[in-house]
């Protein structure tokens, strides 16, 4: 065997390079000088925008995507929950039901090692900070206490908020954090989901010194998100056979749908068919289905009634009616969520649940309206709120990044050079393709 070929690559500057993308340091690397080429690296970044090659491909990607949400490199973070609130929210999470798993698993890790364990929801906000009491009062300099917000678009690259950005496992270290005040800690954070639905709960998250900068802290963090979500599934009881049909349609070209303990993948054809009909449970025509999904006015009703006929194969018997066409169970969408939500006025609420453009890939008229209805809905809520941490989450995302209206609040809710260098290039593209549509006019 080749010698060389067992060992890490290096990069020009001489440094290893690292065998496992997600893990920030190799066994046995120097950490000190591994500070010190990130420090370089994270300067050259907020300077020029370029981004050295030592640095890993995953924290690059966040550096970026943190400076066109806003982010400066000497943020602080936003305790948003405090109190009351935050202990009612906390009662109510999901996650709270797996804290005394996470203190048994981790606690005692946490605080002979001068750690903390913290917990955050699926937005990116601490639920729970617990450990060395010395570290905690560390931690409380940089807001990193319950109720904080520690998404990354609100607080740059960091374990717990980069963890949920990417839904998996993250480790950063020291100066790959892209807050300055935060470098001087490493952390690793697992995501942990719902075990029915896969729904995004939050993460769990070990922060502390350099010593963290290690494979072990990755694969700890990860086997108790496992070891969490296994108990949530033995704490949450299974769906009834009666009850509501479970329906996922945000963000999916094929909807999911939980039917009686099971999961279904739908066709895009059949997740059109059940989103229209989960809105009118008082039914469809079959004339008012071909409407409402084919553009082309040749489709006959023999093949809409092939799609239903399908349709009610899959869902079993008793589930699908006709004359007129209706679900004989509750359904309840993400969609439906979204729109309570927006509709009592809880816009961040409803942020969270929107996962996405509704069946994105569907061209059928209703469909599209509706898509259409929701998002301009979503994008005039946060407009007229101008929260920045929101606005910022929107545009990061990818049905956000080219949204003119949003990077316009955004520019005037948190006008840094990054985002005000975004707007003026959207504009720019916006104007030129004005400018394309009146020469093709003429």
């Amino acid at each position: 065997m080749n010698p060389a070929a067992s060992r890490p690559l290096s990069t020009p500057s001489g440094e290893a390079e690292l065998t496992d993308p997600w893990v920030a340091l190799n066994p046995g690397a120097d950490p000190v000088e591994r500070v010190r080429v990130l420090r370089r690296a994270h300067e050259t970044f907020t300077e020029v925008g370029t981004v050295p090659r030592p640095v890993r491909p995953v924290v690059a990607e966040s550096w970026r995507r943190s400076a066109r949400a806003g982010v400066g490199p000497e943020g602080s973070a936003y305790v948003e929950l405090t109190d009351g609130d935050l202990g009612s929210y906390r009662a109510e999470h999901p996650l709270a039901m797996v804290m005394p798993l996470f203190r048994e698993l981790m606690g005692t890790f946490a605080s002979d090692g001068e750690h903390l364990l913290a917990v955050c929801d699926a937005q990116g906000r601490l639920l729970w900070v617990e450990g060395h009491p010395g570290t905690r009062q560390k931690a409380d300099g940089m807001n990193f206490v319950p109720g904080a917000r520690w998404a990354e678009s609100a607080m740059g690259t960091n374990a717990p908020g980069t963890a949920v950005a990417l839904d998996r496992p993250v480790q950063v270290f020291a100066a790959e954090h892209f807050i300055r005040r935060v470098q001087p800690w490493t952390c690793a954070a697992a995501p942990v989901h719902d075990p029915r639905t896969g729904r995004l709960l939050g993460a769990v998250d070990i922060t502390g010194g350099d010593g963290l900068a290690h494979p072990h802290s990755l694969g700890f963090v990860q086997a108790v998100a496992r070891a969490a979500e296994s108990q949530l599934a033995l704490l949450t009881p299974a769906p009834a056979a009666t009850d509501a049909l479970q329906l996922t349609a945000l963000g999916r070209n094929e909807a999911l749908l939980v039917a009686s303990g099971r999961k279904l993948r739908l066709s895009r054809r059949h997740s059109e068919l059940l989103v229209l009909l989960s809105r009118r449970p008082d039914g469809l025509t079959g004339d008012e289905l071909l409407c409402a999904l084919y553009e082309d006015e040749s489709v006959t009703p023999v093949t809409l009634r092939a799609e239903l006929a399908r349709l009610r194969r899959l869902l079993g018997p008793g589930v699908l009616g006709s004359r007129p066409y209706r679900l004989a169970v509750p359904v309840e969408s993400d969609v439906a969520v979204v729109e309570r939500r927006l509709g009592v006025g809880a816009v961040t609420a409803a942020v969270a649940a929107y996962a996405g453009p509704l069946l994105p890939g569907s061209q059928a008229p209703a469909v599209v309206r509706l898509r259409r209805r929701l998002a301009d809905g979503l994008r005039a809520a946060l407009v007229s709120g101008r929260d920045p941490d929101l606005l910022a989450d929107w545009v990061q995302a990818s049905w956000g990044e080219d949204d003119l209206a949003a990077w316009r609040a955004l520019a005037t809710a948190r006008p840094t050079a990054a985002v005000q260098a975004r707007l003026a290039e959207l504009e720019a593209e916006q104007s030129a393709s004005v400018r394309r549509a009146g020469h093709a006019r003429h």
